[in-house]
Order: C-alpha cells, then sequence, then structure tokens
C-alpha cells in the first residue's frame, strides 16, 4: 500500500519498515510522520509526530532501542510519548527516552499503573477516552479499546484538509483485531470496542497505522470485520 503524500523529491510513503532499516517519513499538511521498526525479534513500530507549525512532538510507543529513537527527535526536543499499551514490548526505551528528553509520559487509565511498574517511569496523564492532546497547532483525539489490555487507547488526528490518522497499537492490525490470548470475553469485548468506537465512526478513507507491521485503511478492512468476529481471533 502506498500513499500520494510525499514531499518532493521523497519516495511517497509506503509504512513498509524493517528493524535495521531507514524510517518512512510521510508529509501531510501541517504534521510530518516519521515510521520506524525497531528489534528484530519483535519488530515493533514507533512514530515520531511533528507539527510542522511549531516544531512539537509527539513519540507514539518508546518501543526499543533509544539509540534510533533519541536522533529522530534531534533538537526540537519531545513534548510527549505516549504508550499506546502495558505490554513490556512498546516501552522497553521509554525510561531511556524521557531521561533524555524530559518529555511527558501519557497512558491509558487502566494500564498506567503497570507501566510504571514495568519501567520505573511515572506517567504524566492517564488517558481516558475522549480526552485530546495537543501537539503544537494539531490535536491528537484519544480512543479508549479495552480488550487487548485493559487500558489500550488509539490516537486519531483528523486531517480536515485530507483523510483521518490512526494509530492503534495492538488493538488492530491488517486482517484483525490484536490477540487477547484465547481469552474469547477479552476477545468479544476487543471486537466490540473497535467496531463501535474505531469503524463506527470514522471513514473507509482512514489511514491507521500499527504496533507491528505494515499500515493498512479502514475500508479495506471493513468487508472483514464479520468474519474475524466469526473466527473467534
Amino acid at each position: 500500500m502506498t500513499s500520494t503524500d510525499t514531499a518532493a523529491g521523497r519516495p511517497p510513503y509506503t509504512g513498509e519498515v524493517a528493524p535495521g532499516g531507514a524510517p518512512d517519513v510521510r508529509e501531510l499538511p501541517g504534521l510530518t510522520i516519521t515510521k520506524v521498526a525497531v528489534d528484530p525479534k519483535m519488530s515493533n513500530n514507533a512514530y515520531l509526530l511533528r507539527c510542522t507549525a511549531t516544531g512539537s512532538q509527539v513519540l507514539v510507543d518508546a518501543a526499543a532501542e533509544p539509540e534510533r529513537l533519541l536522533p529522530l527527535i534531534g533538537e526540537n526536543g519531545l513534548d510527549a510519548v505516549v504508550t499506546t499499551h502495558q505490554h513490556w514490548d512498546h516501552h522497553r526505551a521509554l525510561a531511556d527516552v524521557v531521561r533524555a528528553t524530559g518529555a511527558a509520559t501519557f497512558v491509558g487509565a487502566a494500564d498506567a499503573d503497570a507501566v510504571t511498574e514495568q519501567t520505573g517511569v511515572p506517567v504524566s496523564r492517564r488517558l481516558q477516552h475522549g480526552d485530546v492532546l495537543h501537539v503544537g497547532k494539531l490535536d491528537l483525539g484519544v480512543i479508549a479499546l479495552a480488550g487487548h489490555t485493559p487500558g489500550s487507547v488509539a490516537l486519531v488526528y483528523d486531517d480536515r484538509s485530507g483523510t483521518p490518522h490512526l494509530w492503534t497499537g495492538d488493538s488492530l492490525f491488517p486482517g484483525g483485531v490484536g490477540s487477547t490470548f484465547g481469552d474469547a470475553d477479552a476477545f468479544a469485548m476487543l471486537v466490540d470496542e473497535v467496531e463501535n468506537k474505531v469503524f463506527g465512526t470514522l471513514p473507509d478513507s482512514t489511514w491507521f497505522y500499527p504496533g507491528h507491521g505494515n499500515d493498512s485503511t479502514l475500508g479495506a478492512e471493513r468487508p472483514h470485520l464479520a468474519e474475524w468476529r466469526a473466527r473467534g481471533w
């Protein structure tokens, strides 16, 4: 999948990144998105979001390899790190990034204590569904998506000149929702949350960026919702 959003002289954004490889950069009106994959074993995605008008930056998931993340942040500094959920592979670089930048830490309310216990990093703000995070002149809406973990969150940027953009952590991937590790009740909860709060509120044109692997759009995935529910994973 490719995008037509690109800066002059830069290859079109694809969202296809690999650990140890170059980041992929997407230029939107007012927002630059840098996607990088870290850790060859887990291949986590981290996303640096920068308001082009002010230089303000937010990192979505300081997953690993601070030696790769910090140079991406550069001299502009970092306002905050949003940890999409409490699983260990999404916050291994959190302490190092916060120590180096002084960034605030944002975590879904139900996962906040677990993130602090695992990383030693205090949570600056416990996110609730409907909260809005300000990145310079840009707003990111918070969507709480319980099921993969109790406090998983997604972030949505409504580009009024184009399409919405959504960072889903491990709650939604191309091909299905995130794992609930055999817990049927958690799976039913997650499918309901994703169907109602994501597919039920955002258009098919919405481009989403998951915690691992390639991107997709809601339009590409919407026809398969009933199939996901029926298969139970």
